[in-house]
């Protein structure tokens, strides 16, 4: 109940004051394991998507901070991001990584739809960056879709280093489901998850038509 009634605030809000554009929302089953893989501009991404979803409950990652930060302020933090979905996690290192890699594995098993960053951490100069192969380490492992998602707009929406969201429009695309759950037992398991992640970074920059860069994203850790 408190999910659905936060959800529904948010998605009044976002509507009024930022008019966003929903594109493809329909390509999203509204059942089994789902991949949302997407873009990432902004730290608003991981709320944007959610509420652009209407079929479903959508799972996404956040800091651990969100959920531990002492008194009032910390408590309602948790309430709230626990009620949207998200899923707290350590980062820093590679075991943490495994750590969020496990977690989401275990939403998708369940049958639940996740959303996940290829880039790893948001893109500073708003071009798109050589996707890390996480994403299709999770798509084989549970044979959920692949959804790609196109962000444009977001980072105006809440900047990298501000504390608020601002009022600005912004666009989610819903490309077409993915399924790689077979056709890649020919290839050894690190050249299949790596031509699966091209194929899901292809389709993302499809649908955003964002400058490619070739090379991994490693400006600091993302939220």
């Amino acid at each position: 109940m408190l999910y659905g009634a936060l959800r529904q605030t948010a998605a009044v809000l976002a509507r009024t004051l930022c008019r966003p554009t929903i594109e493809g929302r329909d390509n999203v089953p509204a059942t089994g394991p789902v991949l949302l893989a997407s873009n990432h501009l902004s730290f608003v991404d991981s709320v944007v998507i959610p509420l652009s979803v209407t079929q479903r409950r959508v799972r996404f990652l956040a800091k651990s901070d969100y959920f531990e930060t002492p008194g009032v302020k910390g408590r309602l933090s948790k309430t709230v991001f626990s009620s949207l979905g998200a899923m707290p996690v350590r980062r820093g290192n590679a075991r943490d990584a495994m750590v969020s890699l496990e977690m989401m594995l275990d939403r998708l098993n369940a049958g639940e739809a996740c959303v996940v960053y290829p880039e790893g951490t948001r893109s500073r100069d708003g071009r798109l960056y050589r996707g890390r192969t996480g994403v299709a380490h999770l798509a084989l492992e549970s044979k959920a879709v692949v959804v790609p998602v196109g962000l444009s707009g977001t980072q105006e929406v809440q900047p990298i280093g501000a504390n608020m969201p601002r009022p600005r429009p912004f666009t989610v695309r819903f490309g077409e489901p993915m399924d790689f759950s077979t056709g890649f037992d020919h290839l050894a398991p690190a050249r299949a998850r790596r031509v699966i992640t091209d194929r899901i970074m292809d389709a993302i920059g499809g649908l955003t038509g964002q400058e490619r860069v070739g090379a991994y994203n490693d400006h600091g850790a993302g939220e």
